[in-house]
């Protein structure tokens, strides 16, 4: 697939193999794009610069930097990821196909699923009091706008669904679904790309000093 005059590669492979975490080492993911999206127009802040740093030494090392964690609210994502998967599928009458890795060379992107040629989802399975002012809210929880405008910019396709599930709540309130179009972030794509730019030229600074 080509974009923007690049080519972006996307790797079917499932995510959390060792295969599919090889493939992310020295890249900036989507996932972490609101690090360096906050303060945006000022300097980088320190979540941000650690960022650059674990990205920089593994550009360095070829091996993943330990500065990530797994705790309780990352395992019950894992587990109960296939549970709303399935009860969104159902909702929608769709099939979700394999999220993947859209690889961008120095960046790339792991959506939860594909859903036909238009769409992505982003997969959130959350505690109660995080569900119910989602509900509260009526849109997606706001802790994720970069990774969904990011999902969006790297995969190049016209919707995500930012999708909330709580196993906690009745049945017909267990999963919420917000869908953002393409078209109404424009102007939040732009900036996205021109911070990552920067972004990526501080991993560089990095780098080049660890020498």
């Amino acid at each position: 697939m080509q974009a923007r005059g690049r080519i972006v590669i996307y790797h079917d492979i499932e995510q959390n193999t060792d295969a599919w975490l090889e493939l992310r080492i020295g890249k900036a993911t989507a996932s972490k794009f609101g690090t360096f999206m906050a303060n945006e127009g000022k300097a980088f802040g320190d979540p941000a610069k650690d960022y650059a740093l674990q990205i920089a030494l593994e550009i360095s090392t070829g091996r993943k930097a330990e500065f990530g964690f797994s705790n309780d609210h990352t395992e019950r994502g894992h587990e109960q990821e296939p549970i709303a998967r399935m009860l969104y599928e159902e909702e929608n009458f769709v099939t979700v196909t394999n999220g993947g890795f859209f690889d961008w060379i120095e960046y790339g992107d792991s959506p939860d699923g594909l859903v036909g040629n238009d769409g992505i989802i982003e997969i959130k399975s959350v505690i109660a009091k995080t569900h119910y002012a989602t509900l509260r809210r009526g849109n997606f929880d706001p802790a994720y706008k970069w990774q969904l405008i990011g999902h969006l910019d790297c995969t190049g396709r016209k919707w995500v669904d930012f999708v909330s599930y709580c196993s906690d709540f009745p049945n017909e309130k267990q999963l919420i679904t917000h869908r953002l179009y393409r078209e109404q972030c424009d102007d939040e794509i732009t900036r996205l790309r021109e911070r990552r730019s920067e972004f990526l030229k501080l991993v560089q600074e990095i780098k080049n000093s660890v020498y």
